[in-house]
């Protein structure tokens, strides 16, 4: 299972790791226990096509997008409301008798990759997960690197500017200047002030349809504002992958999540300027990768989860 601010995506999986039903339905936000129920849901449905094929649900693997406490089976999603210290995991026990397995959804994106995608057999790899938010997975030495209070990869706090902001406070510097959301809001700040762009063709009158994708859209027609803003990112997405490769020294850092979606144009340009920034022997023998799992990254790495805990 894989949980998002907006989307609760479920799937069945071989003991090979073979995908053989998918799922995905909008996410109520009405009540914290609204998702719970649709998960529960949605378990129920794979159950019963499980049964249908000849098989059984062995374990359950549910990703969140924010903290997993380990030890409580709480949960912190501040996409989610009501998700804050919330008893996830004793609440869908309370729902199923077969195993339930939390993790964060940075950590299932790299265990997904290194199981079945872009870094499959490689120990030590970061996911970089750039969408509305910036996150990172760690795999050190093979193992999940989760810190002492579960919050390792909350690369968003980077530090990359020494001119504090206040928006910096409740998302981190890195995550207020590189993620989509910042993208698209940046955008609407410069046409507030009447900057000229050809992305006011867009909005037909209302600034909240321009997204990171509008931006993009508008750069590649060579529109100089959206060109203007995506440097910028492309900066510190660059500075931020270049202080990943210095403190952890991967074999493979993996791009992911609803940015990198928009390819060549933030990813060249990332690959390229990072290395200004990078320790230089690290920087020369590390790989940079597209996710190629895609939207279903978290799916791979929550079923991995589940496998992992029953073996």
């Amino acid at each position: 299972m894989d949980v998002g601010g907006t989307k609760i995506a479920g799937a069945l999986f071989t003991s090979q790791g073979r995908l053989t039903g998918r799922v995905r339905v909008p996410v109520d936000k009405g009540t914290a226990a609204q998702p719970v129920g649709q998960i529960a849901g949605i378990i129920r449905g794979l159950e019963e096509l499980a049964a249908r094929e000849g098989g059984e649900i062995r374990a359950i693997g549910v990703c969140v997008p924010g903290i997993v406490f380990e030890k409580t089976g709480k949960v912190w999603a501040p996409n989610i409301p009501g998700w804050d210290n919330y008893p996830l995991r004793g609440r869908l026990a309370a729902l199923t008798k077969t195993p339930v397995i939390l993790g964060s959804d940075r950590d299932a994106y790299v265990l997904g990759e290194q199981w079945r995608g872009a870094a499959r057999g490689l120990r030590d790899v970061v996911f970089l997960a750039v969408g509305t938010g910036i996150g990172a997975g760690i795999l050190s030495g093979g193992r999940l690197c989760r810190g002492s209070r579960d919050i390792a990869g909350a690369v968003g706090w980077f530090a990359l500017d020494p001119r504090f902001k206040t928006e910096y406070a409740a998302m981190g510097c890195f995550e207020a200047e590189a993620s989509g959301a910042s993208i698209g809001r940046q955008a609407r700040e410069f046409l507030r002030t009447g900057a000229p762009s050809s992305m006011k063709g867009l909005i037909r009158g209302r600034l909240e349809n321009i997204t990171a994708e509008a931006v993009i859209a508008a750069a590649r027609s060579g529109d100089r504002l959206a060109r203007f803003i995506l440097d910028s990112a492309v900066g510190y997405l660059a500075m931020g992958v270049a202080n990943i490769v210095s403190l952890m020294n991967p074999e493979m850092v993996v791009l992911g999540g609803g940015l990198f979606q928009a390819g060549d144009i933030l990813i060249r340009p990332v690959k390229r300027e990072f290395k200004r920034w990078a320790q230089p022997i690290a920087a020369r023998q590390v790989k940079i990768r597209l996710s190629a799992l895609g939207e279903n990254a978290g799916l791979y790495g929550a079923a991995r989860l589940a496998w992992d805990a029953v073996g």
